[in-house]
């Protein structure tokens, strides 16, 4: 490996050599022969540590966490580094580069709990069992979910990222379908859609193995959906969560007309937990991490739309439709209030909200 063409970085409290392939801070990286390293996903790292302290904190064993698809390891070793409690870390990449460049990092830090290895992911998921499996590939992660499910100790955690987001959302929706099973629509919903796909597709897959999945916090960027889901063992827990698993109308969905078809299969439970939420912003507050204050906005709103309802509205495609100027989103939430509604924001849309009042009653609060 030439270590001329890597350099050093800085992310969280830990310095680690990358090929820095992308230098912009917004957007998905381009796949390249190099092992990445992808500067705008260090808030999806960020995050991961956070939980992965909460995991820790609630935990009565010793923790094995698996950084599976690691490239340069820098979320493994940042969880070697700055996570506190009683863990290993396994990083593993099947790339030969990759894997000399995570060698050279581990070979810098201080800490001994961190191990690496150069397998097939799924090989290596086939051969041990671990307590967190983080799931984070260039593209759909559908090809290493069955492994990582067989492989997760009972209460574990699986993390997932996606970045096949065009077919989650319904741009090529025979894609989704091939990888999901499910039938996506490209609407104004779309990313909610896509999260519930991916998340009807995970409990769908537990299922088989008599295992059901419990949502802790499941969100989207410009770029990519990340869920993150305990595992319980146990028939009870595999068809408990499997019934969160419909096919809804189209006609269905709030302020939806046409096309009319049916789109799923869905996951129609919860996919945030409100109490978890709460203890990840305690622990958030003593996190020295560079994303912070976006991490505190969207644990913010993921805690209040944890409880509204499936799907929201947004003020632009209302006010369109209604052929108005769209209302501000504090005039909108305190006039449904005023009426005795629930609303609430929602991180899947800026001008989007999920309440409890009915469409027409939506309607008269924009023409005030």
């Amino acid at each position: 490996m030439n270590l001329q063409k890597t350099q050093e970085i800085l992310e969280g409290s830990t310095k680690v050599l990358v090929f820095k392939n992308k230098v912009s801070n917004k957007g998905p990286a381009s796949k390249d022969k190099n092992p990445f390293y992808n500067p705008s996903m260090e808030q999806n790292r960020d995050i991961s540590i956070v939980i992965n302290q909460w995991f820790l904190k609630n935990s009565k064993k010793h923790v094995h966490f698996l950084d599976g698809l690691a490239a340069s390891g820098i979320r493994g070793i940042r969880f070697g580094n700055e996570l506190d409690g009683d863990f290993e870390v396994t990083i593993n990449d099947s790339n030969q580069q990759a894997f000399d460049l995570i060698v050279e990092n581990i070979s810098k830090q201080k800490n001994e709990n961190i191990t690496y290895c150069n397998k097939d992911f799924n090989v290596l998921l086939s051969e041990n069992s671990y307590d967190y499996i983080d799931i984070d590939p260039f593209g759909s992660p559908v090809y290493f979910i069955d492994s990582a499910l067989r492989s997760i100790q009972n209460y574990g955690i699986i993390a997932c990222t996606a970045t096949d987001t065009a077919a989650l959302c319904g741009t090529y929706p025979n894609v989704c379908f091939r990888r999901y099973g499910a039938v996506p629509f490209y609407s104004v919903v779309m990313k909610e859609i896509g999260i519930r796909i991916l998340l009807g597709f995970l409990s769908r897959q537990a299922g088989i193995y008599d295992k059901g999945i419990y949502p802790i916090i499941s969100y989207c960027t410009d770029h990519y959906f990340r869920v993150y889901v305990q595992i319980i063992k146990g028939k009870g827990y595999a068809n408990s969560s499997v019934k969160n698993n419909m096919i809804i109308k189209s006609e269905e969905l709030i302020g939806i007309d046409k096309p009319r078809k049916d789109i799923g299969p869905l996951w129609m439970g919860k996919i945030q937990n409100k109490n978890i939420l709460n203890e990840l912003m305690e622990i958030l507050f003593k996190k020295q991490l560079n994303t912070k204050n976006e991490i505190w906005k969207l644990l913010y709103l993921l805690e209040e739309e944890a409880d509204a309802p499936e799907f929201f509205y947004t003020s632009d495609s209302l006010s369109s439709d209604l052929k108005i100027s769209p209302p501000s989103m504090e005039f909108i939430i305190n006039r449904l209030k005023n009426k005795g509604y629930n609303v609430f924001r929602t991180h899947f849309n800026s001008t989007g909200f999920k309440t409890s009042a009915p469409l027409n009653i939506i309607k008269e609060v924009f023409k005030e």
